[in-house]
């Protein structure tokens, strides 16, 4: 019997997975077709967007992706297997994939959220990441586009105009639901810093898949087509009639420290889920990736013993670990190490009460 995963999780391209066979969405959440005039056009860009992914300008992106790892034990028999809290977000990932709904994921700071994204990215090959981080500022305008008017109106007066699809920018938001032959990948990195109204105004361009540029729409007497600028860099996209329509609903990953609640409303919409906090072998996993299996080997009982003495209290980050491992295991003469000392500065909790 096939697998039903997509994603495994293990930073590996599985030979099993034909993501260009993607699975058929359920009938309430089909979405626009590309039809035969856009076709073209949108697999340029989507080669376009394969290209940007493998470019120096996404290397940081690209690496986070390959050095994810989903939170492993270890057998009787010394074999690895998943553990049953990373089964769920494994679970979580591929339900989404299938369902075309977002995933609310939350955790403790360095739990793997926001790596997550990066991680789904990098094993479906669906390009670069889409990020949104959001502030307490943060409006649905600010995701979808914006419209430089003053630009607009400095240029004409210049008489410099371009047109106006020269001053409309998609946000992250807005270049996700751009059609594709296959899914972006989008982070909403934590949404629980948002005003109360973000929540719900995002419904319906969940429900929906689609929203309107007002500015392009009055003008469809004029061009029915309109090329503005995206997230994507240099990569145009181009508007039609004034309405982004997704042909493939965005793998949309949404990241919360929990510090909130959100309206049922939202809830109902969402997939969620909770990134575990890794344990002993995971955290070896994590770290022989970001280290190189050769650098592990050659430190590998220092980094258990780093590794079994770094608190476990659930407020720690992954982070605070990799720092003291790479800091007394390299470069530093071990005569004019403070180990304890350094240790007790990087490992310090994120609770701020904890240090008063």
């Amino acid at each position: 019997m096939k697998d039903w995963r997509y994603f495994y999780g293990d930073g590996k391209l599985h030979e099993n997975v034909n993501i260009t066979k993607f699975p058929a969405p359920p009938p309430w959440r089909k979405f626009s077709e590309i039809n035969k005039d856009e076709q073209a056009e949108i697999d340029k860009r989507w080669n376009d967007i394969q290209t940007l992914a493998q470019s120096t300008e996404n290397k940081r992106g690209r690496e986070r992706g390959e050095k994810f790892r989903i939170h492993v034990e270890k057998t009787e028999s010394g074999e690895e297997k998943i553990t049953e809290a990373a089964k769920e977000v494994v679970n979580a990932v591929n339900a989404a994939l299938y369902l075309r709904r977002p995933l609310l994921v939350t955790g403790n700071p360095g739990s793997g959220k926001t790596s997550l994204a990066y991680a789904i990215a990098h094993e479906l090959k669906l390009g670069s990441v889409l990020t949104w981080s959001i502030t307490s500022r943060s409006t649905l305008q600010d995701g979808l586009y914006r419209y430089d008017a003053i630009a607009r109106l400095q240029d004409a007066e210049k008489k410099e105009d371009q047109g106006i699809g020269d001053y409309i920018t998609l946000g992250a938001l807005g270049t996700a639901f751009l059609p594709s032959p296959l899914p972006r990948v989008l982070l909403i990195d934590e949404i629980d810093k948002s005003n109360i109204d973000l929540p719900n105004d995002l419904l319906h361009i969940f429900e929906e898949g689609a929203f309107n540029i007002p500015e392009l729409a009055r003008r469809v007497e004029e061009t029915e087509t309109e090329q503005v600028c995206s997230s994507d860099g240099e990569i145009k996209a181009t508007i039609r009639r004034g309405r982004v329509r997704c042909a493939a609903f965005p793998i949309v990953i949404m990241t919360s420290n929990g510090e909130r609640e959100f309206p049922p409303a939202f809830l109902r919409r969402c997939l969620r889920v909770k990134m575990p906090d890794p344990q002993a072998q995971a955290l070896k996993s994590i770290v022989k990736a970001h280290f190189g299996e050769k650098a592990f080997n050659q430190a590998e009982t220092d980094i258990s013993q780093l590794i079994e003495e770094f608190p476990k209290d659930g407020d720690r980050a992954t982070d605070q670990l990799l720092n003291i491992i790479y800091l007394l295991t390299n470069h530093i003469s071990p005569e004019t190490l403070d180990k304890d000392g350094l240790k007790d500065l990087l490992s310090k909790s994120l609770s701020i009460s904890d240090e008063r």
